[in-house]
């Protein structure tokens, strides 16, 4: 499949990128307004930094591989880095400088510094720019977990000093960071060096292109919709456990500490917690911020801002849907991230 970029000045015609899942290899599909947002950044640079964050496997990564390709397309020079996945891509015209960039990114994945490899990508882009003045991405992806939470908000500052105080004028550029860290977010919004634009899970009809590329036997669509919520981690979670969605809700409990999370709260917390499971936007008042904050430290929870789509990257999530866990102003990030806390919950109980 290849999808068209109209510009002005002509037609792009963009390969879809191909990606793993599980033992898979995929095609990327939708998301064509959060596309045609890199579309606008590319014609006008960005300013400030963009910071994308959302619920944990909502297909950040898969958007930003397929954005290399489109900004490579128009003429970018763009460095990608994953630390936590340990990806790296430099896509830029001095040999010199890419060979370095690779250099580098080896050793410190060698030597398990994870960090740095954000850092690397820095100073490549901050020399990318002395040398060429031409068109400049750099993408970070995930790289705020390794980082650290102060480490994170000094670094998205070295970015947007590269938008401000570059070492040499640019053509144009464009500078996107990307989470699912909960804290992090909250501790660069306390500055206004980023825009930041938070990302929902797949609308329905994007999920179902995704859905249908799995082979073999499957629930039908609206069983894995009512467990994921659109949540493409979730669909290749459920596809590796041979759909045994008791598995799936295990591994979370277990991979998030969530029996320990459930054991260490207080009696009013629990029951606080019961309600939320039932209707997330009990956590968006007095009494129940200060529990949405440890579930949001934990991943289990988002809290979320106006649906104007123009606030968001691609489709905001509905209004609301209390069969998939998503209130007005609280959502949990999946119905299987909500059933692992109601578990656990329950277990407790007796």
């Amino acid at each position: 499949m290849i999808r068209l970029i109209r510009r002005r000045m002509g037609v792009y015609v963009v390969g879809r990128v191909r990606l793993g899942f599980a033992n898979l290899t995929i095609e990327f599909v939708d998301r064509d307004l959060a596309l045609k947002l890199i579309d606008e950044w590319a014609e006008k640079s960005t300013f400030p930094v963009q910071v994308i964050y959302g619920p944990e496997g909502c297909g950040k990564t898969a958007w930003l591989l397929q954005s290399v390709e489109l900004l490579r397309d128009y003429g970018f020079e763009v460095v990608y880095v994953n630390p936590i996945n340990r990806l790296a891509f430099a896509e830029v015209s001095i040999s010199s400088l890419r060979e370095e960039f690779f250099k580098l990114v080896k050793e410190a994945i060698a030597q398990s510094a994870l960090a740095r490899i954000a850092w690397i990508a820095y100073n490549v882009v901050y020399d990318v720019i002395k040398a060429t003045r031409g068109k400049i991405a750099i993408i970070v992806d995930d790289a705020f977990q390794v980082i650290g939470i102060k480490e994170s908000a000094l670094y998205v500052k070295a970015l947007l000093n590269l938008i401000e105080y570059p070492p040499e004028h640019y053509e144009r550029i464009v500078t996107i960071a990307a989470t699912s860290e909960g804290v992090s977010r909250r501790e660069i919004g306390r500055h206004t060096w980023a825009w930041i634009i938070p990302m929902w899970n797949m609308p329905k009809n994007g999920f179902k292109q995704l859905y249908d590329q799995i082979p073999g036997k499957k629930p039908d669509l609206e069983e894995v919709w009512r467990l994921t919520g659109g949540n493409p981690r979730m669909l290749e979670e459920l596809y590796k456990a041979n759909w045994d969605a008791d598995r799936v809700i295990g591994e979370l409990i277990k991979g998030k500490g969530v029996d320990v999370f459930v054991s260490s709260l207080s009696d009013s917390e629990r029951r606080m917690l019961a309600r939320a499971v039932e209707d997330p936007d009990v956590l968006f008042t007095r009494e129940g911020i200060p529990l949405m904050s440890k579930l949001i430290e934990l991943n289990l929870v988002l809290d979320i801002s106006d649906r104007k789509p123009y606030l968001w990257i691609d489709q905001p999530p509905p209004e609301k849907d209390e069969e998939l866990g998503i209130g007005r102003r609280v959502a949990w990030q999946s119905p299987l991230h909500r059933e692992a806390v109601r578990r656990m919950l329950e277990a407790q109980s007796q």
